[in-house]
């Protein structure tokens, strides 16, 4: 990996970005739309709708964020995306384990409820993470080649 302090700089942003957009979805869920919220019982209606979009937030962020690190070479290589992919990836399935499951607050899941009753948006999740450097190489070499 040829600057790992930058890509570390953009995955904590769009990670910070996704979750924040997640949440900010969910709010309006149940404020806006007057869905229920969380109770005792799960994590509510205003949650569960936003499920499916949660792989398109991180597909779109992602990818701009991947382009954001791959616009940082004079000439990135698709060996690098596939390297930053895969390390973007494999952080955030350790960080979510931690930060979703082991760590509990509110909005925590058992190792089930995240892993598997969050199929198969929680695989979608992680390709999209893994595919964005590779999205944002993509888009630097069409545009330096059009």
């Amino acid at each position: 990996m040829e600057n790992f302090g930058m890509s570390m700089l953009w995955f904590w942003v769009c990670y910070f970005i996704v979750t924040i957009v997640g949440i900010l979805h969910t709010v309006f869920n149940i404020y806006v739309l007057h869905m229920k919220p969380m109770d005792k019982n799960g994590m509510g209606e205003g949650y569960e709708k936003t499920k499916p979009w949660h792989p398109l937030y991180n597909i779109i962020l992602f990818s701009l964020f991947g382009w954001l690190y791959m616009h940082g070479f004079q000439n990135p290589t698709i060996q690098e995306a596939l390297i930053t992919g895969a390390l973007w990836a494999g952080i955030c399935i350790v960080f979510d384990l931690f930060g979703w499951v082991i760590i509990k607050h509110p909005w925590s899941l058992n190792f089930k409820g995240f892993y598997i009753d969050y199929q198969p948006w929680i695989t979608l999740i992680y390709i999209a993470i893994f595919a964005g450097p590779i999205v944002g190489y993509l888009l630097k070499y069409l545009k330096g080649n059009i």
